[in-house]
């Protein structure tokens, strides 16, 4: 673990938890989806694609990319293709992250409400949840679909704390990407990246408020008034 700023559990009244790669071990399963997307699209496979593109969907998926295919290329049909791709992976439990339960246990013990933020569309982020039973847990649950604007525009990070009430100076935001980093550092939250398949870079080091291998170690830290 290692921190940038010095920070009480009394501060935080809130917890947004992402979803890929964070909660579930999921990131692998959709990096590995691009390359059948691209075929069925009639492209090869660009290197740097599945990097450049994950934690985002809608216009900022849309955006990225037509940078790697040229302003021509069919985003959304993309996009699409690869809902119907993942859509038989995901039919079943996908593993969860070391210490999410924990996690969850400890923040309904101390009556600290948490969210999901997902650029993933509805569809895919309540199927997830739902195979472990974990939707009652959450106070609140956001997808792609309900922002104009995905990571790393903080908008998904800004509508779930409105919906926590709780500021973001007071809201926890639980990340592994680089957007989704991005996102709640612009947001004004207090921001932890837990990396999965990005390592931790400079800029992140800028960025978040904390590095924590694992979500049990996030789960010490607030016991310990560290964050």
């Amino acid at each position: 673990m290692k921190q940038q700023n010095e920070r009480r559990t009394e501060m935080v009244n809130g917890v947004i938890f992402d979803m890929d790669g964070l909660m579930f071990d999921t990131e692998r399963i959709w990096d590995g989806c691009w390359e059948p997307v691209c075929n069925r699209m009639g492209m090869s496979y660009k290197k740097g694609l599945s990097e450049a593109v994950r934690g985002t969907s809608g216009e900022t998926l849309h955006r990225i990319l037509r940078s790697f295919y040229g302003e021509n290329f069919d985003a959304p049909s993309a996009e699409n293709l690869l809902y119907e791709v993942s859509e038989e992976i995901f039919a079943k439990p996908v593993p969860k992250k070391v210490g999410l339960d924990e996690l969850l246990n400890w923040l309904e013990a101390k009556h600290i409400p948490a969210a999901v933020a997902s650029s993933c569309r509805g569809a895919t982020v309540y199927r997830n949840l739902n195979n472990w039973n974990l939707v009652p847990r959450f106070k609140a649950v956001i997808t792609g679909e309900m922002v104009s604007m995905t990571k790393p525009s903080p908008d998904i990070f800004l509508l779930a704390a409105q919906k926590l009430g709780t500021r973001p100076e007071e809201t926890l935001v639980l990340e592994d990407s680089y957007n989704g980093i991005r996102a709640g550092a612009e947001g004004g939250f207090i921001t932890v990246m837990i990396p999965d398949l990005c390592p931790v870079t400079d800029e992140m080091r800028t960025l978040c408020t904390a590095e924590c291998a694992t979500l049990h170690e996030v789960c010490r830290l607030l016991q310990q008034a560290r964050l």
